[in-house]
């Protein structure tokens, strides 16, 4: 590999401020801010939403219909037999 051409890559702690949810994972986003987690220092990055607070992936997606074109798609496109 070439010389100082590939960003530093290195474990980071995001966390997810709206769920207290704390994740470390290689990357190599730049950032001045460290933590102290579990003994290591990190730099830290603070996001606003993670797997642990999306309502895809928590299961409170709701599905906002208010014209009735889910209904009209599944009648439309329902298997008949």
């Amino acid at each position: 590999m070439k010389k100082d051409i590939h960003p530093e890559y290195r474990n980071v702690l995001f966390h997810d401020i709206s769920v207290d949810f704390k994740c470390i994972t290689g990357s190599t986003i730049a950032t001045k801010e460290t933590i102290e987690h579990e003994g290591t220092t990190y730099p830290y990055v603070k996001i606003d939403i993670s797997s642990a607070s999306h309502p895809f992936y928590t299961g409170t997606q709701k599905i906002l219909d208010t014209e009735g074109r889910v209904d009209k798609f599944k009648r439309r496109y329902a298997r008949k037999g």
